[in-house]
């Protein structure tokens, strides 16, 4: 029952394989070359299988009726003893050939000197045979006729290969396009479409605490306000995502930072105001100017210590240290707590990973693979420490470009 779907899939890959020999230009010529050079009359590239016989290209100067993708009856042709042997077959004159005198083919398709040499692919793999015939007798097993139509038949099999790795590689050109537009539109929907319903929220969250409502109001209010500070969170770090990963890359604006300092102490403020609980022991000494993306360098710094409180034991104290040493920044963010299984520590800074267990992950993930990729950007490096005390982020990277 499964036969037409068989059939149906052996005629595509050999329409394929038609359609391939078809692009080779230099097939034609090389037939052209053959009937010419020998005197046979009649050429042709077959692609042939255990049940098939199918031309793929033909010179025809007698007659045959035989175009690209006709067929012939397999029983009925010697290219099939070429297949199951895969050995040259030649006849000079057939009423003078012992093997082939009484044989059907020569008899019912009216030839009498014929050769047929297998084209093999450069794996081995036999894909069909480059055939010549003509209805009178020619010298076809001379060594110069053989030799020739052997360098053809290799050529052929050379160019198949050529040919398909280039379909290959257009169809994977096409591929690319296609993701590139699907990136475009997915970086447009992040940054467009849901940005701005965020944003909405955001605003009237904060119109509405801003006026006399009843305390249940307010209280609804604030919890619209921090979900959507934390959903404004998550299509940030899916942005960088889109735009670092699949974007080809973290763009920065560098430029001389003479108080990075300045920055970097705003964001730990901004950070102890959402989370006033938690105690962050703070050192701040950067005393030099950093040419750097001021902003991207205090998107790493509040991801690492955003991840520490989030992470890290809350009865801990999180250490914050900024400080130039030499010719580089460095950045540290200790926090408290289990140590990270190793499995983990592994692919710490790939996206979607985190350093505890899911129920502690309230993000996506990408905090750290963020701040590993805008610190490779600034030609810098992120490792992490972890035992069974405290956890250790280090960010250094050079001072200048």
């Amino acid at each position: 029952m499964d036969t037409p779907a068989i059939d149906s899939e052996a005629s595509h890959r050999i329409a394929r394989d038609v359609a391939t020999v078809g692009r080779i230009r230099a097939v034609e010529s090389m037939l052209e070359v053959l009937c010419r050079s020998t005197g046979l009359r009649f050429a042709a590239v077959a692609r042939v299988t255990g049940d098939r016989w199918t031309a793929c290209a033909v010179r025809d100067e007698i007659g045959m009726g035989i175009l690209p993708g006709g067929e012939l009856p397999i029983a009925t042709t010697l290219c099939h003893q070429v297949h199951q042997s895969q050995a040259a077959v030649m006849i000079d004159d057939v009423q003078n050939d012992a093997q082939f005198c009484e044989h059907l083919t020569p008899r019912m398709y009216g030839f009498q000197s014929y050769i047929s040499i297998p084209i093999l692919r450069r794996s081995g793999e036999f894909f069909g045979t480059l055939c010549a015939l003509d209805p009178l007798p020619v010298r076809v097993s001379e060594p110069k006729t053989i030799a020739m139509f052997e360098a053809f038949s290799k050529l052929v099999g050379l160019q198949l290969e050529a040919e398909e790795l280039l379909q290959s590689r257009e169809a994977q050109l096409l591929d690319e396009q296609q993701t590139a537009e699907l990136r475009e539109q997915f970086i447009a929907v992040i940054g467009h479409d849901l940005r701005n319903p965020i944003s909405a929220t955001l605003n009237s969250a904060s119109i509405l605490l801003q006026m006399p409502l009843p305390e249940k109001a307010l209280r609804y209010s604030r919890y619209i306000q921090e979900s959507g500070q934390r959903m404004a969170g998550l299509v940030g770090n899916l942005l960088d995502f889109a735009r670092g990963r699949l974007g080809g890359g973290f763009a920065l604006n560098r430029q001389v930072e003479a108080d990075l300092g300045a920055v970097l102490q705003r964001i730990v403020a901004e950070l102890v105001v959402a989370d006033p609980a938690r105690q962050l022991d703070v050192d701040v000494r950067i005393d030099q100017p950093v040419v750097c993306d001021a902003l991207r360098i205090g998107q790493i710094f509040s991801n690492l210590i955003s991840n520490a409180l989030t992470h890290g034991a809350a009865e801990v104290p999180i250490t914050v240290r900024a400080e130039c040493l030499g010719e580089s920044l460095l950045l540290t963010v200790s926090n408290g707590g289990a140590a990270i299984p190793t499995e983990k520590l592994l692919r710490l800074f790939q996206p979607f990973s985190r350093a505890s267990g899911a129920d502690k992950g309230d993000g996506l993930g990408l905090g750290l693979f963020i701040a590993s990729e805008l610190t490779r950007a600034h030609g810098g490096v992120l490792t992490v420490e972890s035992d069974p005390e405290r956890t250790t982020f280090r960010m250094q990277m050079p001072l200048a470009a």
